[in-house]
């Protein structure tokens, strides 16, 4: 890929050897980061080099020229005009050009500050706005009209309000194992960014599970971008998440995909395991027997601290654990404690944020002494 930012924009910063030369190092560093825990192959899934973010979030310079894209500098010293983006989606890169003409035509670019996209595989934009000012309905015929000219769902945000002019999420399609899987993807809440990637990270994590059978236990479900696959794995899923709008995602998309094995609950992972222990009683559990389900694999996707040490705790009660990680550090951490009563079975790296030292991983733990 060729940028002519490179150097200046915060948003790529391994770049020099190209998309080869930056994954390499990536690789390098977590087969050493890890070579004491284990010595087998890590399964490397890479991205496209180009084009491959169905989400972006973008500031809005104002100067005399008028308005533009922005990215934070490399050097942290204030804001980078952009006219382009290379990693952003084919639909993403042609709303872009479209976009701040008719935002300047119609009269609304006056206190600006942001724009988020969110797209489909299908060519579906959902662009939010971002004002430092309250919205009115002058701003929302502008933008109803703004949203018919481009064909996309726009979405205007300021402090405390919300305004969706028809609706605030699109339909991904993913394509795993051969099999179409949908997903509703709400703007302003977590979605994978790179499908290409995603499709790769869920295949493996598939083949990690293979003949385990009964049920499953997820924390961190968020809207099911796991969980709806792994339900064709086991007899049951019990899956949990503490984002009520991620839970509602999730169980739309159990739906969408005629899914019926799953029970979403909205509980943090600290809460399940006091619920599960008797510790205490949810009303969010009520009509739901947790006692009655044959949990014998975990599958965990946390955030970027990891678990810790009474979650491993917990975590090592199950013979067979799945762990997705978005921080190398806190794994390598998280495994000192599991590998205690468990094998590490199989990894895996997952680029979802090429140009960046970003690399997710993927492991598979298996209890010791288990045949």
């Amino acid at each position: 890929m060729q940028c002519e930012y490179f150097g200046v924009c915060g948003s790529c910063r391994d770049y020099e050897e190209g998309y080869e030369g930056q994954l390499e190092h990536k690789i390098s560093a977590v087969r050493e980061m890890f070579s004491p825990l284990y010595e087998g192959d890590i399964t490397l899934c890479p991205s496209p080099s180009a084009q491959y973010r169905s989400r972006a979030e973008f500031k809005i310079y104002h100067d005399d020229s008028g308005i533009s894209y922005a990215m934070s500098r490399l050097d942290r010293q204030g804001a980078l005009k952009i006219n382009a983006c290379s990693i952003v989606s084919p639909f993403i890169a042609t709303m872009m050009e479209k976009l701040l003409p008719e935002i300047v035509d119609l009269g609304i670019s006056h206190k600006l500050f942001g724009v988020d996209f969110l797209t489909s595989g299908e060519g579906e934009v959902a662009v939010s706005m971002l004002y430092h000012k309250a919205l009115d309905e002058n701003w929302q015929n502008a933008a109803l009209e703004l949203q018919r000219r481009l064909g996309v769902y726009i979405i205007g945000r300021s402090r405390k309000q919300k305004l969706i002019l028809s609706q605030d999420y699109v339909i991904e399609k993913l394509y795993i194992n051969e099999r179409e899987y949908r997903y509703v993807h709400i703007e302003n809440s977590f979605t994978q960014p790179n499908p290409r990637v995603n499709e790769q990270m869920i295949e493996w994590s598939l083949s990690q599970l293979e003949g385990i059978g009964g049920d499953l236990l997820e924390l961190y479900c968020g809207a099911g971008n796991f969980t709806i696959p792994f339900a064709t794995m086991f007899d049951r899923v019990l899956a949990t998440e503490i984002s009520k709008a991620s839970i509602h995602a999730a169980k739309q998309n159990m739906t969408l995909n005629a899914i019926e094995n799953i029970e979403f609950v909205r509980l943090s992972a600290e809460e399940f395991t006091q619920a599960l222990d008797g510790v205490r009683e949810f009303r969010r559990l009520e009509g739901l027997s947790v006692s009655d389900y044959h949990l014998k694999t975990l599958f965990v996707d946390p955030p970027r601290a990891g678990l810790g040490e009474e979650p491993c705790s917990f975590a090592a009660r199950f013979d067979h654990i799945l762990y997705i990680s978005c921080n190398p550090e806190t794994l390598l951490r998280d495994l000192e404690i599991l590998s205690k009563t468990h094998t590490i079975s199989a990894m895996g790296a997952f680029d979802q944020f090429p140009y960046t030292h970003h690399l997710e991983m993927g492991v598979k733990l298996m209890k010791k002494g288990l045949v």
